[in-house]
C-alpha cells in the first residue's frame, strides 16, 4: 500500500497575507480559497510538487501556533537560481550553504511572514528525474496527458 503525503498544514496569524507570501513572493499555485460562515481555508501547492501546505482557520491549523512550523523542505535543481528568484520577488533568504559537495548537500532557508521556517534542498538530479514527471502533473491529481 502507497501511503502519500499530500498536505502539510501550516500555522499562520494572518490569512491573506499567507495566501499573497506564498503565491506571490515564493510563486506556489493557489489551487483554491473557501471562505464560508464556517471557515476560511486556502491550499497552496509548489510547480511540480505532489504535496500542497494548506493554510487557514479549521480546527488543525488553530491548535498550532502561527510561526510554530520549523524545517518544512523543498527540493530544487538549482539552488542559485531558486535563492534568486525568490529574493527577487522580495524574500529574505538565508545564504547558500554547502554542508556535503555531493549533490544533495546545498541548502539555502526562508521564513515566512510568521517565522515558520523552510529548508530548500539542491538536488541537481531533479533537473532530469522530477519525483512527478511533467507530462503526469497536474492539480488534485488530474493527468495532463492526451
Amino acid at each position: 500500500m502507497d501511503w502519500t503525503l499530500e498536505v502539510v498544514v501550516v500555522p499562520v496569524s494572518d490569512l491573506d497575507a499567507a495566501i499573497a507570501f506564498y503565491r506571490d513572493q515564493v510563486g506556489f499555485d493557489l489551487d483554491h480559497d473557501t471562505r464560508n460562515e464556517h471557515m476560511h481555508v486556502a491550499q497552496l501547492t509548489p510547480r511540480g510538487s505532489g504535496c500542497s501546505i494548506v493554510v487557514g482557520s479549521l480546527p488543525a491549523q488553530n491548535a498550532m501556533k502561527p510561526g510554530s512550523l520549523h524545517g518544512i523542505q523543498l527540493v530544487v535543481a538549482d539552488a542559485a537560481a531558486a535563492r534568486e528568484e525568490l529574493v527577487g520577488r522580495g524574500v529574505e533568504c538565508d545564504e547558500i550553504r554547502v554542508f556535503d559537495e555531493r549533490d544533495g548537500g546545498t541548502f539555502f532557508g526562508f521564513h515566512d511572514p510568521d517565522g515558520n521556517s523552510w529548508a530548500v534542498q539542491q538536488i541537481k538530479a531533479r533537473a532530469d528525474t522530477p519525483l512527478i514527471p511533467r507530462e503526469h502533473r497536474g492539480r488534485f491529481g488530474e493527468s495532463q496527458e492526451g
